[in-house]
């Protein structure tokens, strides 16, 4: 999943950022809303966590521009009134989900993963391919039923794999949708944690290099 944080409160964001991260999951923060939409029209993102009152262009703002361009990004409003009207205001102008402050992190993380499963093509909770098994909810992967200890990145590539269900994954796709805008796109990053992954998953080897093109399982 790749994640991006909309909050000009930057403690706040950079907590919210790194809690998603811990999650394997790739998050890109902007502080206001006019870098929210700059980011957004150069990158994919699975869900938008969108702070109502930013600075810049206001949330409700960017939440409008995202409605007229057609974009497919799934939006978690936060903002500091619960009250119904205000709810019901945002999900009018387009919010998929609408979280009060102060919240429970752990209900932001569940919220975000619903969202991103209603991204494209739904998926279910558990992906399954051959003996490899990926609970989404609890973030663990199996092999035979053998736990598989993997790093957060590690197990954003195998869920990136597994979902695209035997078909070619490039490089540069693995990159957009695993890690952050930070990486370095001439890193061997990719390469070094595909080594590391189909090491803890053991033989037979089930992840593919097609030459020129990418991975696949």
């Amino acid at each position: 999943m790749r994640i991006l944080v909309a909050e000009d409160e930057h403690v706040l964001a950079d907590l919210i950022a790194e809690g998603l991260r811990d999650q394997a999951m790739a998050v890109d923060v902007a502080y206001d809303g006019a870098a929210a939409l700059e980011r957004l029209s150069v990158n994919e993102y699975d869900v938008l966590v969108l702070d109502r009152d930013l600075p810049e262009v206001h949330g409700d703002d960017v939440c409008r521009e995202l409605a007229q361009r057609g974009e497919a990004v799934r939006i978690l409003m936060l903002t500091a009134s619960g009250a119904v009207h205000e709810r019901i205001s945002g999900l009018n102008l387009g919010a998929d989900d609408y979280l009060a402050k102060p919240f429970a992190f752990d209900e932001l993380v569940a919220r975000v993963c619903a969202l991103a499963r209603r991204a494209g093509q739904p998926l279910p909770p558990v992906l399954q391919w051959q003996d490899i098994t990926l609970d989404m909810a609890r973030r663990q992967a199996h092999r035979a039923g053998r736990y598989l200890p993997l790093s957060r990145k590690e197990y954003a590539v195998l869920e990136v794999l597994m979902q695209a269900r035997g078909t070619v994954v490039s490089t540069e796709e693995l990159l957009e949708r695993a890690w952050d805008e930070h990486t370095d796109p001439f890193t061997t990053v990719v390469k070094v944690t595909m080594s590391k992954l189909r090491a803890k998953l053991g033989d037979p080897p089930v992840i593919s290099t097609v030459p020129g093109s990418g991975y696949r399982l």
